[in-house]
């Protein structure tokens, strides 16, 4: 039985829900759409393999291949959503619908949708045509851990000469984007009665002097890191949450802040963290405290995929836009990990990703499709697509 056409696809993708969240009370699954995906794969003539996840059987990464050889082409998506906020959508996030030339609905722009299309795309394809394989990649968590991600590097598959995922880039391919730290920094002091400084430790006194320290270094990094193709050209770091204390009249026993750092490419991760650590520990120096720094999540690396890679320059020529940078994480570091040339190239924008009422205008389909198809005629069915 052949897989649905691209509007069933498209809406049973969207009524499956698989949100991932950090937070155990919003957290999903999301095997049920991958045992679905799979069956159109499978109808479609690829060889399918669903990989749960260590420890958790109810999500999986799913590798799906046509064809045989040692390049080939990989396109890629994740499965999973952030949570939402169904109050303000004006539909059931979990129903497609199609209004004002648009299909709205949860994971449409970011980034079910692509799922679909890349099937599409591959539509009526036999193993026997391609001369090199086609690899459609399905993956779980990458709105939250990078735990599918880590899992196919921990496995080294799937192994493949290029790589595109069809993230929200407006059809415009990207082969670069920063990395992605989120740090906790905690202080823990000592308690007492506020009318004698003598009887406690303040951590949040000892916040402000970290505080200083990570403005400082903030301040260096941009100093010494630039690179203009990016819109914001220099590293970042966002102070984003800060609570101590209970009262007033107490002094703050306990102060924790967390930090957001996006570094460019080139910049090492571990190096940074450590540096992080290092300037911290030099900065709390007020008696009585501990100081403790640790990673929120293990933290994306950045991304660059050299300019002059075939691939970079096949979606620049299919197209017609230079290929840029972009600010936001994707899975694609992982997969440069493993050999592989990537680039960032789908059809929604990021302006709509994780927003209420996301959705993907119906005039980017037919460009998609054509788009893909070009791909995978010169990647699969050409003669570009050995390894360098």
């Amino acid at each position: 039985m052949p897989a649905p056409d691209l509007h069933e696809m498209l809406a049973r993708l969207i009524a499956m829900p698989s949100v991932s969240s950090v937070n155990p009370l919003f957290d999903q699954g999301n095997r049920a759409l991958i045992d679905e995906v799979a069956g159109w794969m499978e109808a479609a003539g690829f060889a399918v393999e669903i990989l749960p996840l260590p420890g958790q059987p109810h999500k999986a990464n799913l590798i799906a291949t046509l064809g045989r050889g040692p390049g080939g082409l990989v396109l890629a998506g994740h499965t999973d959503t952030v949570p939402f906020d169904e109050a303000l959508w004006s539909q059931d996030p979990f129903r497609l619908t199609e209004r004002d030339g648009r299909l709205y609905g949860l994971g449409t722009s970011d980034m079910k949708s692509f799922i679909a299309l890349a099937l599409e795309a591959a539509r009526g394809l036999t193993a026997a045509q391609l001369t090199q394989p086609l690899i459609l990649l399905a993956t779980a968590d990458e709105e939250s851990s990078m735990a599918g991600a880590e899992e196919l590097v921990r496995l080294g598959r799937p192994q493949a000469r290029y790589a595109v995922i069809g993230e929200p880039t407006g059809l415009r391919p990207i082969r670069m984007h920063k990395g992605v730290m989120m740090e906790a920094v905690r202080i823990r002091g000592r308690a007492g009665h506020s009318s004698d400084p003598s009887l406690g430790a303040s951590a949040i006194e000892g916040m402000q002097q970290a505080m200083g320290a990570l403005l400082d270094l903030r301040a260096e990094l941009q100093s010494c890191h630039c690179n203009p193709q990016f819109h914001v050209p220099v590293p970042t770091m966002n102070l984003g949450y800060i609570h101590g204390g209970d009262n007033p009249n107490r002094i703050c026993a306990h102060c924790e802040l967390h930090i957001d750092v996006r570094p460019l490419p080139g910049m090492d991760m571990l190096a940074l963290r450590e540096l992080l650590k290092t300037r911290l520990d030099e900065a709390v120096r007020l008696p009585g405290l501990t100081l403790e720094v640790e990673p929120l999540f293990a933290g994306t690396p950045p991304m660059e995929t050299p300019a002059d890679s075939e691939l970079v320059r096949a979606t620049e020529a299919l197209t017609g836009h230079a290929a840029g940078a972009v600010a936001f994480g994707t899975e694609g570091p992982y997969l440069r990990q493993m050999g592989m040339d990537v680039v960032i190239l789908g059809p929604g924008d990021i302006a709509q990703a994780h927003q209420p009422d996301e959705y993907l205008a119906l005039e980017r389909i037919a460009p998609t499709l054509a788009l893909l198809r070009g791909l995978i005629q010169r990647f699969c069915l050409g003669r570009h697509s050995s390894p360098a």
